[in-house]
């Protein structure tokens, strides 16, 4: 998954609509003063590439790309 950090406006939907409970808020700020989203690196390895997340996002900050299988 890539977060693209500048567009993220700290909505909270992909954190919402993840079915796996991989995403998280940064305690960190973006150029715009938003906390942007990132993987919880205790859970990485667990996301399904559903894309609910790059789906919901109102600023198209999320991609998602499956990485081999």
């Amino acid at each position: 998954m890539t977060v693209i950090i500048d567009r993220c406006k700290e909505c909270e939907f992909c954190v919402h609509y993840c079915p796996k409970d991989v995403l998280e808020i940064a305690p960190t700020y973006n150029s715009r003063g938003y906390r942007p989203v990132r993987v919880k690196e205790s859970r990485k390895d667990e996301c399904i590439a559903c894309r609910f997340c790059q789906d919901v996002c109102p600023e198209y900050a999320i991609f998602v790309e499956e990485v081999g299988k």
